[in-house]
């Protein structure tokens, strides 16, 4: 696209039905006066089309999460039709492969080209459909109510989109503009919002509970803005859930009215992931989050980078005034601690070029967990047949509770009594205090 040839590139049909239309009911508004009735109608029809949308082109339709009979099928297909965001075949088409393609070339509405591009950018420029991952969508094409209403959209978005509107607002109190301005034109650009924000915002703002290889995110706000559909980090790890809120306290009035049609025997067989997958993924997402923690914190040179050092050496550099002492085979340099030692300089003095494990572990002091993760900061060197030979593989061979295992990253976890200066069994104090 070129400065010479932009126009070439803009859907200005699509510019006229979003931006264009909508900027005139909101100039005719001033103009049209809004009785309360309207208002009232107006919001009830946007959370029926709405519902259309996200109940049935979304979660009915795209995902089948769920079954309905025809007489609901009619009515969602109807609703959808009145939101005027294309035919149930069209819109559930791009969706499966938005899924499909998440934040890649072949995704229709990318957060990765740009928030406005997600949001209605990909509407009012024109795609080449060939760039548009494929799907299968042989289910819908054998829906005789998606067929039907893909054969008869354009009638069905003037009938349900401002027609119908019109009716109950002019034949039921006689504000036939209102109806028109109101509950047609205004209401279809608050309905095209809130869907366009589920292609954004939900992309852009939230948290990633269930996994963060992907831009799909929860937030409450876009919850509240969408009908439920703003946990998406949710939907996009659970897709054929029925369910976008799993939380008693998460908005999602379109999962209530699902359930609720459940009751009436409008639908069924709604299917749900099995709470303990749900967990799994809650749990390993808040693993890899603690890894990345861990990852930005000191917890001393790893012990197999550390150089071997022997007794003589270690009491040698301790003789010339070097603060080094052994604690499980791990050399230490407690130089800059000695003056901040809780326990006085005398007490740490001590164990200076000396093998302090009994004093650091029960001896004297039963060291606290914070104490030895202190301490693995100041570690300088491994004693030779100390650790790395004797104690290190012993405490694997023979307590099963200490695991040497590693994270994401391949870096060693250092769990809380699990640090290698660590002994199983506490020496047992003579009358030390």
């Amino acid at each position: 696209m070129t400065r010479q040839n932009w126009y070439k590139h803009i859907n200005w049909l699509n510019v006229v039905l979003i931006v264009g239309i909508p900027l005139y009911g909101c100039i005719a508004a001033y103009w049209t006066p809004l009785y309360w009735k309207t208002a009232l109608w107006t919001v009830v029809y946007y959370f029926m089309t709405g519902v259309g949308i996200t109940a049935g082109y979304h979660r009915l339709w795209a995902h089948s999460s769920y079954s309905a009979t025809v007489p609901l099928k009619i009515f969602l297909a109807a609703m959808g039709g009145g939101a005027v965001e294309g035919s149930i075949r069209w819109w559930s088409r791009d969706h499966r492969a938005h899924h499909r393609y998440t934040d890649t070339d072949k995704d229709p509405y990318s957060v990765r080209k740009g928030l406005l591009y997600s949001h209605f950018g990909w509407m009012v420029m024109k795609q080449n459909p060939k760039r548009i991952g494929r799907t299968d969508i042989s289910d819908l094409n054998d829906d005789p109510v998606v067929v039907w209403q893909h054969r008869n959209y354009l009638k069905t978005v003037v009938f349900m989109g401002m027609i119908f509107p019109c009716l109950v607002t002019g034949l039921g109190w006689g504000d036939w503009r209102g109806g028109f301005i109101y509950a047609g034109i205004l209401r279809i650009f608050f309905v095209q919002q809130a869907t366009f924000c589920v292609n954004s915002l939900a992309h852009w703002l939230g948290d990633q509970p269930f996994d963060d290889r992907n831009s799909p995110r929860d937030h409450v706000i876009t919850a509240l803005v969408t009908l439920g559909e703003g946990y998406h980090n949710f939907h996009h790890e659970f897709p054929s859930d029925y369910r976008n809120a799993i939380e008693w306290h998460q908005y999602d009035p379109t999962k209530w009215m699902i359930w609720t049609w459940k009751q009436l025997g409008l639908a069924y067989d709604l299917k749900q992931f099995k709470q303990n997958e749900i967990e799994k993924g809650r749990l390993q997402q808040l693993q890899k989050k603690l890894d990345q923690k861990r990852q930005t914190l000191d917890w001393g040179i790893p012990l197999e980078q550390l150089p071997i050092i022997d007794w003589d050496s270690f009491q040698e550099e301790a003789k010339n005034g070097r603060a080094l002492v052994a604690v499980a085979g791990v050399i230490h340099d407690v130089s800059d601690f000695i003056k901040e030692h809780p326990g006085g300089r005398a007490l740490i003095s001590s164990g200076i070029g000396k093998d302090a494990t009994a004093m650091f572990n029960g001896g004297v002091y039963n060291h606290s967990n914070a104490a030895h993760n202190l301490l693995s900061t100041m570690r300088v060197g491994v004693l030779r047949g100390g650790c790395e030979v004797e104690i290190w593989k012993r405490a694997q061979r023979e307590n099963k509770d200490i695991s040497f295992v590693s994270d994401s990253a391949g870096q060693k976890i250092i769990r809380a009594g699990s640090q290698v200066t660590r002994i199983a069994e506490p020496v047992t104090s003579a009358d030390a205090a």
